[in-house]
């Protein structure tokens, strides 16, 4: 595929059997450090191979600018000039992946269309192949191998490379060849000489692990922006004490030529590069805090935090499982955890007192990292350590601190024995750091929203009463902007063989809103209790919600049902008109006489209007959320609205109810709150 379409690298990616997760099964042209960020892709991620897979279509980005504005998360980690084009792989029955390639920044903007062609059919013959491996019952999962890109081949025979490599010796600058990966395949004399280092040290190993002056996230960093964008790259860099180098990279389809010559002092800079202890950590390490930084502010709840660390964190640093603490009421409280069974995580670490001397609450309660490399040194530290053996051979226990303080505890568990030299941990522990911020902000979220939520349930009924004659099914919907709690609000209330129906809004989707909905919808209640008409009920509930002094407005609509001779008497404040479907299906918008928002002037007045209910018909009481939307005529939504009410308005009112809320219960964002109260006239049994 890639050699079809020109392309210098690609990964194509499998779905994961139980999970929504694509995972890279085979990849080419780029080393396993560039890709480790996106090696377990979630289908909801905002990544081009999950986009591609969610709409089933070819997505093309045509350059940096273009993936800074689409995909920010890789603009992030990889700030390079290149194309990328991902597809789905999939046959008409079945999906199974998908695949994504790239090719340099100089390319044309547009993909032709004998690319999309190309891409398309060999997107269609690996779906193919996959689909009959799998009737064949033939596993499918990640290559433990690594694809390469077809070479070509040098003119000449060996006597010509030899002749190569004498003339290569003996030119006065230095001449290297580095692999895919950046380990030195091949360098002159005049190289090793600048380098300071014997040749026989350097061949084999990455340059930057090989030359420690070299160990320079800066350095490294040109080093990918030629293989990714295939374009020329330099840099200059000091070798120590005084002497200046410039490095010039030549990217090709297997790896990388350099150039290395001698260099005029840079006036003005002090920079010295460090000397890190593994070099070939550091581009994995970049990569990550970069794509972990990125993608943590996308994070809402607690949930996503522990989703994004299982998937993106625990298979770069090589982690079998992990477990996320958080505390309670003086106890350890499991927040999440992946590659452990329930059972086990909860009777090890759920409810365990803060006082217990064992690994996670002495790292929770004094913010101090802990790792042991062996479960002879977690038992001798804690001996009297709760649980038994989990399985796992090595342990990190790293602290969560957000604001000065901690908030959770992340346990890293490894199946085989591992070391954690310095580096490894002062990395573990930054993004920790990172990870503690993002738990912090999707803590307050939940708690927010179970507040929320519980309070919107206590202020709104639990359930609607029976009535004789009538039938009833309501709906709720919270705006997704904001805390999720509103002031709509609706109720109907027996009065002995009558009934009152009321439906409201008021302004806001906020506590503020919700409380004083709570208000008005108890004084409602209290004034039909006493037997106050329709229209004495605004005006009472008008003059209390002027006196409360809120400076906040209602709107409602408020009806007297009486199902024996089948009338409705209906007093409205503000609020937008009922719907009526007659027993004939016919539907007429109840847009009758009305008083001001309540709230606003004292002696406002609510005339009311007469109308029969005769079995078979159907009421819709609704908030101005399910019909008002940006961009959208109101006049359009209502009749829409009254088009679904007399196609569906003979199913069950459960169902009916459904249809109606059906485009805003599954919108993304719904700038306003949705109650729906529907009223049907039964004949009596």
């Amino acid at each position: 595929m890639l050699d079809d379409v020109h392309a210098h690298s690609g990964a194509v990616y499998l779905l994961a059997p139980d999970e929504p997760v694509l995972e890279m099964a085979v990849k080419a042209g780029l080393p396993r450090a560039f890709t480790a960020p996106w090696e377990r892709v979630g289908l909801s991620a905002p990544l081009p191979v999950a986009q591609a897979l969610r709409e089933l279509r070819l997505i093309w980005v045509n350059g940096e600018e273009q993936m800074a504005a689409r995909f920010p998360r890789i603009a992030v980690v990889l700030p390079y000039p290149f194309a990328l084009a991902a597809l789905p792989v999939a046959t008409p029955g079945t999906v199974y992946g998908a695949i994504y390639v790239t090719w340099p920044g100089s390319r044309p903007p547009e993909l032709a269309e004998w690319e999309h062609e190309h891409l398309t059919a060999a997107c269609a013959r690996l779906a193919w192949r996959l689909e009959q491996a799998d009737a064949g019952n033939l596993p499918l999962g990640p290559d433990p191998g690594r694809l390469t890109t077809r070479r070509t081949a040098l003119a000449g025979a060996t006597a010509g490379a030899t002749e190569a490599a004498r003339m290569a010796a003996r030119l006065p600058h230095g001449l290297c060849a580095l692999d895919l990966h950046g380990s030195i395949s091949y360098l002159n004399p005049a190289a090793a000489e600048m380098l300071g280092v014997p040749a026989g040290a350097l061949i084999g190993s990455p340059l930057w692990a090989a030359v420690p002056w070299l160990n320079d996230p800066m350095y490294e960093d040109r080093y990918r922006a030629a293989l990714i964008s295939r374009q020329v790259t330099s840099f200059v860099a000091l070798r120590p004490p005084g002497d200046w180098l410039s490095f010039r990279l030549y990217p090709g389809s297997d790896g990388l030529s350099v150039r290395i010559a001698r260099a005029r002092p840079l006036a003005g800079t002090g920079h010295t590069a460090g000397t890190p202890a593994r070099g070939t950590a550091r581009l994995v390490t970049i990569s990550h805090l970069l794509n972990l930084a990125t993608a943590l502010t996308e994070t809402v709840g607690v949930q996503d935090v522990v989703r994004l660390v299982a998937d993106q964190i625990a298979p770069a640093v090589g982690c079998k499982a992990l477990v996320v603490l958080g505390s309670r009421g003086g106890r350890l409280h499991v927040l999440g955890h992946r590659g452990y069974p329930d059972a086990y995580v909860r009777e090890r670490w759920h409810g365990v007192p803060l006082s217990e001397r064992i690994p996670g609450t002495h790292v929770l309660t004094t913010g101090v990292p802990a790792f042991f490399d062996s479960w002879q040194q977690l038992e001798r530290l804690y001996p009297r350590r709760q649980g038994t053996h989990d399985g796992m051979a090595s342990w990190a226990f790293l602290p969560l601190i957000a604001s000065g303080r901690p908030v959770g505890t992340c346990v890293l568990a490894y199946a085989e024995p591992h070391p954690f030299p310095a580096d490894e941990r002062a990395v573990l522990t930054s993004l920790c750091g990172l990870i503690a911020q993002a738990l912090e902000r999707a803590l307050l979220y939940d708690a927010e929203q179970q507040l929320a939520q519980g309070l919107q349930a206590a202020l709104l009924p639990h359930s609607l009463p029976s009535l004789p004659g009538i039938e009833a099914a309501a709906r709720y919907l919270p705006a997704t902007l904001g805390m999720e709690i509103g002031g709509d609000f609706y109720d109907l209330v027996p009065t002995g063989v009558r009934a009152a129906a009321v439906i409201g809004d008021v302004q806001g989707h906020n506590v503020t809103a919700a409380g004083l909905m709570g208000q008005i919808r108890t004084a409602v209640r209290a004034y039909t209790t006493v037997g106050q008409p329709p229209a004495a009920v605004l005006r009472s509930t008008n003059r209390l919600l002027i006196d409360l002094g809120v400076e906040l407005f209602a709107s409602c609509v408020y009806l007297r049902l009486d199902p024996g001779p089948g009338r409705v008497v209906m007093a409205r404040a503000g609020h937008p008109p009922p719907l009526l479907r007659r027993p004939d299906g016919q539907v007429r918008v109840l847009d009758l006489a009305g008083g001001p928002l309540l709230g606003i002037e004292r002696q406002a007045g609510y005339p009311t209007t007469e109308f029969a209910l005769p079995p078979g018909s159907v009421l819709a009481l609704y908030t101005d959320g399910l019909v008002e939307s940006p961009g959208v005529d109101i006049e359009d939504a209502l009749a829409e609205l009254g088009e679904r009410l007399a196609l569906y308005g003979d199913a069950p009112l459960q169902t009916l109810a459904d249809q109606l809320v059906r485009d805003t219960a599954t919108a993304v964002e719904r700038p306003d709150d949705v109650a729906l109260l529907l009223l049907r006239a039964v004949r009596p049994a």
